[in-house]
């Protein structure tokens, strides 16, 4: 059994035939995209399969902990252990991980949001005595509604700002929105020159789905100047295959922004009453919000056109994620932009 889906753009309607019964991902489907740039394979971490993660020294006490897909850090000092995120993925591992490359005890744990992939780790941690789980008084809250036996409730919570000082180190955590709803932090370490912001920049890569899921597209373009404040060299991400640094923050800078000023250019030099005119001969004046995708399509097309030849060799996932990336830009300049 077939069924007509029928693709509208500005010059008509387009008919194509699919069928009813094949997968969205079928193995056809998945070999128009290109496989990951050798450049980027070539930074993938050497995990050992038989515990699944890698752990790198980074300097001044900041180690990383990785499994090619999430990333959490620790802080070595004098005194004791700060870890930064327990990732759901390998969360349960931190412990004896960070026993491997000293015996001082956990003593602080850092949430930099509430999304349960990069914290839903923590519970094991609970029976490490006297632990402080630090994290935005609105994570916190959003915690405890949750109830989650994976993500501990925080027992150190603060609204804007807050400095950490052990065993020597300090840790500066501040409030950002570029991603949750309830709050993302900027995790940084002076003395090691190591700065972690979750979600926002993955090196070597374009940004997760609708530019990771951004909960706030306008905070999110404002990110990168924000990142290029501090002083660091290494900076964790929280996902994927490698480490990051200040190079890979403006690339990713130059991306959104290229992504979000053509949208903008195309959206507002589209014709719309025209767009709509030539898809009404077709369907009929009735349905209003098929006419108004019609509109949004051609612009998302357009869009996706313009911009994969510019980036499908500069980094990796483009083909993947570059039609939701436009999709965010173009519902920002649609609803919300001058």
């Amino acid at each position: 059994m077939r069924k007509l889906i029928y693709i509208l753009t500005l010059a008509g309607i387009v008919c194509v035939q699919v069928s009813a019964q094949s997968p969205p991902n079928s193995p056809e489907e998945l070999q128009r995209y290109v496989p990951v740039l050798p450049s980027v394979k070539a930074r993938f971490w050497k995990t050992d399969p038989s515990v699944g993660y890698a752990v790198q020294g980074v300097g001044g006490g900041v180690y990383v902990i990785s499994d090619n897909g999430w990333q959490s850090a620790f802080l070595v000092t004098n005194e004791g252990v700060i870890v930064f995120d327990a990732p759901a993925s390998f969360g349960k591992s931190i412990p004896s991980a960070i026993a491997k490359v000293t015996d001082k005890p956990i003593t602080m744990l850092v949430y930099s949001h509430a999304h349960k992939d990069h914290i839903g780790g923590s519970a094991a941690f609970k029976n490490i005595k006297d632990l402080k789980i630090v994290a935005l008084d609105t994570v916190t809250e959003f915690l405890k509604e949750m109830n989650d036996p994976n993500r501990l409730i925080p027992n150190v919570t603060f609204t804007r700002e807050k400095t950490v000082s052990l065993g020597g180190q300090t840790v500066e955590l501040t409030r950002h929105a570029y991603h949750s709803n309830e709050g993302d932090l900027f995790i940084y370490v002076p003395k090691a020159r190591f700065l972690m912001a979750i979600d926002c920049v993955t090196d070597g890569y374009v940004p997760f789905q609708g530019f990771d899921i951004t909960a706030n597209f306008h905070e999110y373009m404002k990110v990168f100047d924000e990142l290029l404040t501090y002083r660091f060299e290494t900076f964790v991400g929280g996902h994927l295959t490698s480490t990051g640094n200040r190079a890979d923050v403006k690339l990713n800078k130059e991306f959104t922004m290229d992504v979000y000023n053509t949208v903008k250019r195309i959206h507002n030099n589209m014709d719309f009453a025209a767009a709509i005119a030539e898809a009404v001969k077709t369907v009929g004046p009735d349905n209003e919000f098929l006419l108004f995708k019609v509109f949004l399509d051609k612009v998302t097309y357009e869009s996706v056109k313009e911009l994969r030849p510019r980036w499908i060799k500069r980094l990796a996932g483009v083909d993947v994620w570059l039609e939701s990336h436009v999709r965010t830009a173009l519902i920002y300049v649609r609803w919300d932009d001058n």
